[in-house]
Parts: C-alpha cells; structure tokens; sequence
C-alpha cells in the first residue's frame, strides 16, 4: 500500500491531504498558492514524489444536483493534466458539501474566521480524501 494524495482545488490555493500509509486515515498536509498550469500541476507532481503518493485524488465539485458546472469541468481537465504527467492512478471524487463541512469542524474546534480561511481548504481535501478512503 502506498499513501495517497488528496487535492481540493480553489481559485487562490489547492488544499492538500494525504492519507497514511494503510490508506485509512487522512489527514491535512497543506496548502499550494494557484498560479496557473503548469506551475500548479509541477506542484503536484513535486508532491506526490516527495510523500512517495501511490495515487492522487481530486475533488469533483459537482451541483447539488449533480450537474457539472465551471468548477468541475476545470477539476476534470486538472485531472487529466495530471495523468498527463505523472505515473500513479489519478482519480476524480464528489466534494459535494466538503468545504460546509470542513468549516463546520474547524467552528466547532474553536478556530477563527482568519484561522479558518487559512485552513478550510487543507481541511476541505482531507474531507473529501477520507470520503474517498472509506468508499
């Protein structure tokens, strides 16, 4: 087994998480500043050697609907920009509530609004990777 790399992409910071080497349990790893492809795709991939990652997941921010809007067609073609590129499994999953969700935890932990906007999007990837891990 090998640890896996959780991405939630935003318009200013990718969170990330990764998963232990089990895959059972993730947790936040940090966040990458959006500077546009192909820096952000380097990025990843400067990660995913440098925590020996198995696999990468990326947050699929699909309507509540299900419909797929701008948000996830671009999570779908930073996916694809990424298999390009890397040799581990690259995999799309539903985010769908995950950011409500990380800053409801990060409120109920007692976190600020200034230290939440500051960790939502590492806590919104780790969200969404245990989502993918206990699938």
């Amino acid at each position: 087994m090998a640890r896996v790399l959780g991405l939630d992409l935003g318009e200013a910071r990718i969170g990330v998480a990764i998963s232990d080497p089990d895959e059972r349990v993730a947790v936040p790893a940090g966040t990458i500043l959006v500077k546009g492809p192909p820096a952000d795709l380097k990025a990843v991939a400067a990660l995913v050697r440098e925590q020996d990652a198995g696999a990468v997941v990326v947050g699929h921010p699909r309507s509540l609907s299900g419909e797929r809007g701008a948000a996830a067609r671009h999570a779908e073609g930073f996916a694809e920009g990424l298999r390009m590129i890397l040799d581990v499994p690259v995999h799309l999953h539903d985010e769908r509530l995950t950011t409500v969700e990380a800053e409801r935890g990060l409120r109920a932990a007692g976190a600020g609004g200034r230290e939440r906007r500051r960790a939502v999007d590492q806590a919104a990837a780790t969200v969404m990777l245990q989502s993918w891990l206990d699938g």
